[in-house]
């Protein structure tokens, strides 16, 4: 491995940086967290239900709880009438048993009282209150939610690692769980450089671009399921970007710079953070995103990436190197977005010794793909109509049409 701030001789695989990024970054630690703040998050422990679902028989319908005996016989032409002796509502069980040769008005969800053994709907009664008249006879147990019949107690509801959904919160209440045990969102501080930089909605100058990269790259994180703290431009002046970065560390379990990586003469980044000797700088074999740069600053050794300026390779980097660390601290799996095979409807042409990402756009339906735009990685509108990109191989220069490639989806969840 090249020494820490200085460049590589030769570009490192895809798969090499990617493994020197998940060995330097842990899972944050785990904690209860209030159940709504849990969406998105991987539970860090086995929950079993402390309770049964339903926790008590219930009534599936409003209607009449009866000895299913005493209306075997009930038809529309004959009817079986009987005295109604109560009235059951749910959270307000003030009948708990009933006797052979009565009913007791029930509502859905309220207990079924002791005795009973059916619930007759309203649908098959005239609805009276002193007697009711009951024309269908149900059979026994007929609209009965049985105690535990859903969930009984001690299930495994939720296992360690599984990224919780609004069902998963809707089941744990239900049980009444009021917190889990999760990693909390990490914390993402993303710093733009560039003395052209302006900002969206300022005047842009004769010489200045609006910065799209910490847009670009805060959404990323936020779609991650982390929580993106956007800094100011920083000019081309390693001082001012090394202030910046210092004033961020309090707050960042992870910093992602764009810009400033590459050979020029105000590559900010690398001047500034390559005398620390804690972050690599070199060549990956990708396009986009040649010039690469991962490693740890401050007392916490917090992890850096150091992405390229352009917008595309600053977004594919992200993909590709980001997100999986992203994912580790947050304890989800898998750590690298998963591909999808599908046929390419046209040409693609690659450089050897590169593993390119073309962008793309899928169709599920048919299981193809179909290239978007050009190749230059300031296209920031074909980004933008992309939703999937191709996964060329190093050693393949030339894809032809109707072949099946891998696909990463960027939209998809995994």
């Amino acid at each position: 491995m090249t020494d820490p701030g200085h460049p590589s001789p030769e570009p490192i695989s895809v798969e090499e940086l990617q493994r020197r990024v998940l060995d330097g970054v842990e899972p944050l630690g785990h904690f209860p967290q209030p159940l709504m703040e849990t969406l998105g998050l991987a539970a860090a422990e086995d929950v079993h239900s402390p309770i049964a679902l339903p926790s008590f028989d219930n009534s599936a319908m409003d209607g009449y709880a009866v000895v299913a005996a005493d209306v075997a016989t009930a038809t529309e032409e004959s009817p079986v009438h009987l005295p109604v002796v109560g009235e059951i509502g749910a959270g307000r069980a003030q009948i708990l048993a009933m006797s052979p040769g009565t009913a007791v008005k029930i509502m859905t969800g309220a207990p079924v009282p002791a005795g009973a053994d059916a619930v007759v709907p309203y649908e098959w009664t005239d609805r009276g209150v002193a007697q009711v008249r009951i024309t269908q006879a149900p059979e026994v147990g007929q609209h009965i939610r049985r105690a535990g019949e859903d969930v009984a107690e001690g299930d495994l509801l939720v296992s360690h690692g599984t990224v919780l959904g609004p069902r998963h919160l809707g089941l744990l209440a239900a049980v009444g769980r009021a917190t889990v045990e999760s990693r909390p969102r990490p914390r993402v501080v993303i710093i733009s450089t560039g003395s052209e930089l302006r900002e969206a909605g300022s005047p842009l100058g004769h010489d200045g671009i609006y910065d799209g990269n910490s847009y670009l790259l805060a959404a990323a994180v936020r779609a991650a399921g982390g929580i993106a703290y956007r800094v100011g431009i920083v000019p081309d002046e390693p001082r001012a970007f090394m202030d910046a970065l210092s004033d961020q560390l309090v707050r960042a379990d992870l910093v992602v710079t764009s810009g400033g990586v590459s050979q020029g003469d105000f590559d900010v980044v690398k001047e500034a953070l390559s005398p620390l000797g804690t972050v690599w700088f070199g060549p990956v074999a990708m396009q986009p995103g040649k010039p690469q740069g991962f490693g740890h600053v401050g007392e916490d050794r917090v992890p850096i990436f150091t992405l390229p300026g352009n917008p595309v390779s600053s977004y594919i980097s992200f993909q590709v190197f980001v997100l999986p660390a992203i994912r580790r601290l947050m304890g989800k799996q898998p750590l690298i977005r998963p591909t999808v095979r599908a046929r390419l409807t046209g040409d693609i042409r690659s450089p050897r010794g590169r593993r390119q990402f073309v962008r793309a756009a899928y169709d599920p339906a048919e299981g193809a793909v179909s290239m978007v735009g050009g190749h230059g990685s300031h296209l920031m509108g074909d980004l933008a109509a992309s939703d999937a990109l191709v996964v060329v191989p190093e050693d393949v220069t030339h894809v032809p049409a109707g072949r099946a490639v891998d696909v990463l989806l960027l939209d998809a969840d995994f």
